[in-house]
């Protein structure tokens, strides 16, 4: 939960809007009671529109949906697993890669501001240096470099000068690349596989037989018998240096 409302917390729209009752009453002079919404409402639905691309942005999210993708197409099984299978698997690898920082997140920003020990403008360049740090450890030079000259800007001297909007672009492109070249390092051993198949069969003149038809118990096979999913898994949360 408090994952949840770590990630709420980084809109600063939804920041300020705490402490707004969500629907206030006025009696009127005739005794009757009036309802209307404050702007809390507003801001919890620019939150959720939002969330989607924090999500997405500012996590671990992309590299790891990226590589089930390919994987499942490497494999062959056309829509097995089904998307929502591969979200759920991706979502929840997200949360325990994520965990450190969201955990460091809420210690130094959000819980003192919850508990009224901190003002809002303090707990909000605190909890943006901690997601800053993540960004940046996961970010190429070269990549942030590039979106720094695209910017105009001169070099950074320490962390917190990198501005988000160059920070942000380095990051999800830095991220395609490395899904990238781990989904090539997947795919090459089933790619192996469907070339000996696909020359076997020609060997045998079995031309009307699909090699895919053939190949796929066997990469379904070597996949299950490798414990394919847990190297996966286990992969994907070591190049973030969890359990590595």
């Amino acid at each position: 939960m408090r994952w949840l409302l770590a990630l709420l917390f980084l809109l600063p729209g939804a920041a300020m809007a705490q402490g707004v009752p969500a629907l206030t009453l006025t009696e009127g002079a005739d005794g009757g009671t009036t309802y209307s919404l404050s702007l809390q409402i507003v801001a919890l639905m620019t939150a959720l529109t939002v969330l989607p691309s924090i999500v997405l942005g500012m996590t671990a999210f992309t590299r790891i949906i990226i590589v089930l993708s390919i994987l499942r197409q490497a494999l062959g099984t056309q829509q097995t697993p089904p998307n929502q299978v591969l979200i759920a698997l991706a979502l929840f690898l997200t949360f325990f890669v994520m965990q450190p920082t969201l955990t460091e997140f809420y210690d130094t920003a959000m819980g003192p501001y919850l508990d009224g020990t901190m003002p809002a403008d303090q707990a909000i360049r605190q909890g943006s240096a901690v997601i800053k740090a993540f960004l940046i450890e996961n970010t190429r030079q070269n990549d942030l470099m590039m979106f720094q000259q695209m910017a105009g800007d001169g070099p950074y001297a320490t962390q917190e000068e990198v501005p988000l909007p160059v920070l942000l672009p380095a990051f999800i492109t830095s991220e395609l690349k490395t899904a990238f070249q781990i989904g090539f390092l997947i795919f090459l051993p089933f790619l192996v596989i469907d070339m000996v198949v696909a020359s076997i069969l020609m060997a045998l003149g079995m031309m009307m037989l699909s090699p895919m038809l053939v190949s796929l118990p066997i990469k379904l096979l070597l996949f299950v018998l490798v414990d394919g999913w847990a190297l996966t898994v286990g992969s994907l949360a070591a190049t973030y240096g969890v359990g590595g």
